[in-house]
């Protein structure tokens, strides 16, 4: 055969077939076999692999394959790149629709260019146009420079997206390679991070932080997961690896209504309550003796499936989701294991975001309180305090969903308040009978109310604690709350699950309306 018909065009459907196989294997290898094999050996899933291995079997439809940049500068001329390095489309997972962007780490180390960019920015407009909650797995070594302005400009187009979406359709990102300089601030403008302990997520990277400070810092400390999840608080799980990553999105997901104009998912339910005895002696009636709240948490929620969110910063404070009688709840509790539960500038940020994604997605709130107070300190109050724990009773005043209060034992003060007290708009407030409701702990209390009583005594240390006492008898527990109508009922704590499975019932009808405005003025 001459080169001329080689080289003809096909003609035939045989060969126009032929033609679009070699064309479409050739760009699902993504950056070939060699760039592949190196993806493998850095312990990480190629892009399709995380594609194929996140959604249900053979429901991904791709769209985009066949696009392709326009740069011709910085010998970008001609240069193909499979599917300009991100795999978009839509898919199930669990039977849902999803939309999805998966960066590809083999093509030009997954490089953002504009037209990359771009695909990012029409999957999530078909999410907001479907009303499918939108997947960004990240792996990407940052913008493509031979763009230049324009691949800028593709970054805008993403972030501006990400915002048109919050709040109607729920947003995850995984992060499991680098994620730096700008393309780190589509993340954090979504609703959920999973990072994978071998991905780094910062800025600026190490080099330019010796560069500019003098800083000698490695790239695990700065952007590592650990660091992004216990001292920023920028993501909110941590995943060992991509199979990880994958499995707790989709576990994520679980809880998750579609979009906004939906209720989460309803799983099968046991319709029986029975008591659970093991509550009523899970909170030391000392006050001064703490205990980890998590163990009363996975005892509330069905088959003791608690999905913790941001385990790893502000401890004093726990978020996550869980099911009762199968259908998802957002549960925020404070944890005596740690600062005794008080609310620091930390935990009222972890706090508010979480109160505030809950009500937006229709989840409704059960909050279990043990709080002595805002933390106290000079570092707390020159860092915004009062700001940060305005963001709390914001965002509980402001939400609608049914609140579901429940008060274990401490319930001091503001904090209180903070932690959707009856007067921001609990529709269920229940107290066990280790409870204390009161301006301030009893010992403070009766160094106030006492004073005279106390520096008058020959035995002061022993008048003090009558004093104490009396207070605690007098104040210092749920009764008298009970009785101005700021408790609904004090219940004996193996019945919680039941209390709060009934309440959530005739509560599933709520109907809230707000003054009509664009929108709040939260204290950022």
């Amino acid at each position: 055969m001459s080169k001329a018909a080689t080289d003809a065009a096909p003609h035939t459907i045989e060969e126009k077939l032929a033609v679009l196989a070699a064309k479409r294997a050739k760009l699902e290898q993504g950056g070939g076999a060699a760039q592949v094999e190196k993806q493998h050996a850095a312990g990480k899933l190629t892009a399709r692999e995380r594609v194929a291995k996140l959604t249900d079997p053979g429901s991904f439809q791709e769209i985009g394959l066949y696009a392709q940049h326009r740069a011709t500068s910085f010998g970008m001329a001609g240069k193909e790149l499979a599917a300009d390095g991100v795999i978009t489309g839509c898919a199930k997972v669990d039977g849902r629709t999803v939309h999805l962007a998966s960066q590809d780490f083999t093509v030009s180390g997954g490089a953002a260019g504009e037209l990359h960019s771009i695909k990012v920015a029409e999957m999530l407009k078909l999410s907001l146009k479907t009303g499918s909650p939108f997947v960004f797995i990240n792996d990407s070594g940052g913008a493509r420079v031979q763009e230049g302005i324009d691949s800028l400009s593709g970054y805008g187009k993403v972030f501006y997206h990400n915002v048109m979406l919050s709040g109607s359709v729920p947003q995850i990102s995984l992060i499991c390679g680098p994620c730096a300089g700008g393309a780190a601030y589509s993340p954090a403008l979504t609703d959920f991070i999973i990072q994978t302990r071998q991905a780094q997520m910062f800025i600026t990277g190490p080099q330019v932080i010796k560069q500019v400070t003098g800083e000698v810092v490695s790239a695990e400390d700065l952007g590592g997961p650990v660091a992004q999840m216990s001292k920023s608080g920028v993501i909110h799980l941590i995943a060992e690896n991509d199979e990880d990553a994958l499995y707790q999105c989709r576990r994520l997901l679980s809880f998750l209504p579609s979009n906004n104009l939906e209720d989460p998912p309803r799983l099968p339910f046991d319709e029986a309550i029975d008591p659970d005895p093991a509550l009523n002696t899970l909170v030391p009636v000392d006050t001064k003796q703490g205990y980890d709240v998590r163990t009363i948490l996975t005892r509330i929620v069905d088959f003791q499936d608690f999905l913790e969110i941001q385990p790893g910063f502000a401890p004093n404070i726990v978020i996550g989701f869980g099911r009762i009688k199968g259908g998802t709840v957002g549960i925020v509790a404070n944890n005596p294991a740690a600062m005794a539960g008080a609310l620091d500038i930390d935990a009222s940020d972890k706090a508010a975001r979480f109160v505030r994604f809950c009500n937006v997605f229709n989840i409704p709130l059960v909050t279990f309180v043990d709080v002595p107070g805002f933390r106290p300190g000079v570092e707390q109050e020159s860092g915004g305090i009062i700001r940060h724990g305005a963001k709390m009773l914001f965002a509980y005043s402001a939400t609608t969903v049914p609140k579901l209060t429940v008060i274990l034992r401490k319930a001091y003060g503001g904090a209180y308040l903070a932690m959707c007290g009856r007067d921001l708009g609990a529709d269920r407030v229940v107290a066990w009978p280790t409870a204390e409701v009161a301006v301030m702990g009893a010992e403070g209390a009766a160094e106030i109310v006492f004073r005279r009583e106390i520096e008058g005594a020959e035995d002061k240390p022993a008048k003090r604690k009558e004093m104490i006492q009396l207070y605690r008898d007098a104040f210092a527990n749920p009764y008298v709350a009970a009785g101005r109508g700021l408790v609904d009922d004090v219940i004996e704590p193996a019945e919680t699950r039941r209390y709060l499975a009934l309440a959530l019932d005739s509560l599933q009808s709520k109907r809230e309306t707000r003054p009509p405005k664009k929108h709040g003025l939260i204290p950022l």
